[in-house]
């Protein structure tokens, strides 16, 4: 049976690990499902309120406060309608292989948990490689 290591050297070795050091499968992941998101909400914005066709409802103020309406509504085209179901399908399978990647057990092993693992977890999203669009690249696009 080996000896424990001496506190000094378990400390040093708790050091060497970085959280945020995240491999690049986990910001790959993290990067699809970001593109996933916008291309949703790209298409969310251009559809209708109501994916069934609805007659909608007029603006009320009653006592003071305002309740807005809504216009009527066509209901969404059958291709549009299956193009959000596939897109929506695709964003849950991305983000749970970012939120059930190995990563955030080995996190755990060398005890980032709490605060801390949800301060990674939140960090992954910002990190180089993971999001469509760093804010370098806003100015290059630009």
């Amino acid at each position: 049976m080996s000896p424990a290591p001496a506190p000094e050297q378990a400390s040093a070795e708790e050091e060497k690990f970085n959280p945020r050091d995240f491999p690049q499968k986990l910001r790959d992941a993290q990067h699809r499902a970001a593109e996933l998101y916008a291309e949703l909400h790209a298409l969310q914005a251009r559809l209708p309120w109501s994916r069934e066709p609805h007659d909608g409802w007029p603006e009320v103020t009653d006592r003071g406060r305002e309740q807005a309406g809504r216009e009527a509504s066509p209901g969404w085209d059958p291709a549009d309608a299956e193009a959000y179901d596939k897109l929506w399908e695709e964003l849950r399978e991305a983000t749970a292989a970012v939120q059930t990647h190995g990563w955030w057990k080995t996190c755990r092993d060398h005890g980032v948990q709490g605060a801390d693992l949800v301060a990674v977890r939140q960090a992954l999203k910002t990190a180089n490689g993971a999001v469509p669009l760093a804010r370098d690249d806003v100015g290059t696009a630009a």
